[in-house]
């Protein structure tokens, strides 16, 4: 396939993000997540392009993109105002927000906080956080596929346990994490290692956990009163997600003012968009079927 995808730089919120564009309408910005990259929507972006102008930066710290230095630097209020600047950068008001793992998080956070600017939203196994907030530390099995959050807390452990041996650990950690085995090939992992080898793109990726999740969380009541979204939301979720239960993808939608659709996927692990990305596409364009016609 002749990649007809371009390369662009948007500044956008004080830092400058590297972006793949490619079609023309209505906008789409895509979120990619930990430890990734735009080219996580690799099997979106040619599809998505027949009926949209579709967008995917390298998230701030990634690739790339620019990288801050200090945690602070890696605050959810600073990542979602970078998608905002996006949009604004690109001429228009509003888009069609896509986010997987940390890419739905922000995605979540956008919707609640700029919900005028929120066209239809769409969120790859993330849960909702006020679920989150309601069933994460109250689940054994939740806190114990959650053991990753507490690692990443603590300082330069976990960039010398991930990069060494050629970035090793988190090469296996893609390909085994996958519900059907050869999802990632080696062309695919040679690229993301090349994404983490960026200077500073491993730290700048972990602080996404250092500056937005705190370890207390699990353990105290916290009680976060999250904004409704108003936007018409789509959830896709692999049912093999290895670091989320199937249980905190159930109730968002007494969350949601809007209509709310959920698609589950079987056989299915985290890595929903790059492991069944045919489903992932059509499920995408029929609940975006009113802008394909």
């Amino acid at each position: 396939m002749i990649e007809s995808w371009e390369h662009e730089f948007i500044k956008t919120n004080g830092v400058r993000l590297h972006c793949v564009t490619q079609g023309q309408g209505k906008l789409m910005i895509l979120l990619h997540g930990f430890p990734e990259f735009w080219y996580s929507w690799r099997h979106q972006i040619p599809v998505m392009a027949k009926y949209f102008k579709v967008v995917a930066p390298d998230m701030r710290g990634y690739n790339e993109s620019e990288k801050p230095e200090g945690v602070k630097n890696y605050r959810l209020n600073l990542l979602v105002e970078d998608v905002m600047g996006l949009i604004k950068a690109l001429g228009e008001e509003k888009a069609i927000i896509v986010g997987h793992d940390w890419g739905a998080i922000v995605a979540w956070s956008f919707a609640m906080i700029h919900p005028e600017a929120t066209e239809k939203l769409i969120i790859m196994n993330v849960p909702h956080p006020q679920v989150w907030q309601e069933k994460a530390k109250y689940n054994a099995r939740q806190l114990q596929k959650s053991w990753y959050v507490f690692f990443f807390q603590t300082e330069k452990v976990p960039e010398n346990y991930f990069s060494k041996n050629n970035f090793l650990a988190m090469r296996l950690m893609l390909s085994n994490s996958t519900f059907k085995k050869g999802v990632f090939s080696e062309e695919d992992l040679e690229k993301f290692v090349e994404a983490w080898s960026k200077p500073g793109a491993l730290t700048a990726g972990i602080n996404y956990y250092r500056a937005n999740i705190r370890p207390e969380i699990f353990m105290e009541d916290i009680d976060l009163n999250f904004p409704k979204i108003t936007s018409p939301t789509l959830v896709i979720w692999g049912e093999e997600d290895l670091a989320l239960t199937l249980e905190v993808s159930k109730g968002a939608e007494k969350y949601v003012n809007a209509p709310y659709t959920i698609r589950y996927i079987p056989n299915c692990g985290h890595w929903v968009q790059q492991e069944e990305p045919e489903l992932v596409n059509k499920y995408v364009l029929e609940f975006l079927s009113e802008y394909t016609r």
